[in-house]
């Protein structure tokens, strides 16, 4: 037994059965911290409502995970370091396979702490990634059909967490941007991920790059080819960075694809050593 899980279960015995000293122990310290720590709750929750966060439920799956004393701990406001507990717990798992269990501990550390990036992040890294590799090469399951299905669903668990780590943190970049990266290597849902990252690129503190992902992922998709060339065509025109030889390529075949009149198409650069503008 590890040193973080006892120190876990001490105080969070995930039986039913309770020993009365821990239990008193754990109670007085729930107490006597929540008397310091409710001004400041009721404050956090009043900016909390007012910022339009979203809120999650502690219900009866998240007490048969974390058992009754940490159940008590996380309703009396000690969520972050129950989760915390937890999410080494989760690590352990991952280390040893336990596929399973890992999934049902990172939903109630994301339920815990649902506006924790981190969580949602790793939580669909470990299942859409890990999971899903360990699963198309489990060669103990002899069916390859089988052994492809278990890896789509992985992939799926991965994309959920996500999903609904998006609508808990709704003006967030970084979850869109995992979830067009998803979209693009782990389904090669193309349409999908030009849509993601377009959201993701529309949100505050967006890295450039985000925005060109956009137009790539477009510019794969039938029918789309006009949105990408738009999308490309204006970050070309902001010059600087955002002329990427990849960008600059990939636009190039797109004004062929859409028979752009050559007056409207970017300029070819100077041969080396010519300048742009040479005097007459």
């Amino acid at each position: 037994m590890t040193a973080s899980r006892s120190a876990f279960t001490f105080f969070f015995p995930m039986s039913g059965i309770l020993n009365p000293l821990r239990s008193l122990v754990a109670l007085l310290m729930v107490a006597v911290a929540g008397a310091f720590l409710l001004p400041w709750q009721m404050e956090l929750q009043r900016l909390s409502k007012k910022a339009r966060f979203r809120t999650t439920a502690l219900d009866l799956s998240i007490r048969e995970q974390i058992g009754q004393s940490g159940f008590i701990a996380a309703l009396s406001g000690f969520r972050s370091p129950v989760a915390a507990f937890l999410w080494i717990d989760a690590h352990m798992a991952w280390e040893r396979t336990e596929w399973g269990r890992m999934e049902a501990l990172f939903n109630t550390v994301t339920t815990l702490q649902p506006h924790s990036l981190l969580y949602w992040d790793i939580a669909a890294w470990h299942m859409a990634w890990n999971a899903s590799a360990a699963a198309q090469q489990d060669r103990k399951q002899q069916s390859e059909v089988l052994r492809e299905r278990a890896r789509r669903q992985y992939i799926e668990l991965g994309r959920d967490f996500l999903e609904r780590g998006i609508r808990n943190n709704p003006d967030s970049y970084l979850l869109q941007e995992r979830l067009g990266i998803l979209l693009r290597d782990k389904v090669e849902d193309h349409d999908g991920a030009a849509n993601a990252f377009a959201r993701a690129a529309s949100l505050p503190g967006a890295p450039a790059y985000i925005a060109r992902f956009a137009g790539y992922e477009a510019a794969k998709v039938p029918g789309r080819e006009r949105d990408a060339y738009d999308r490309l065509l204006a970050l070309y025109n902001e010059g600087g960075r955002m002329r990427a030889p990849n960008l600059t390529h990939l636009l190039r075949q797109l004004e062929e694809k859409l028979n752009i009149p050559v007056g409207q198409r970017i300029k070819a650069p100077a041969p080396s050593g010519v300048p742009s503008h040479p005097s007459r």
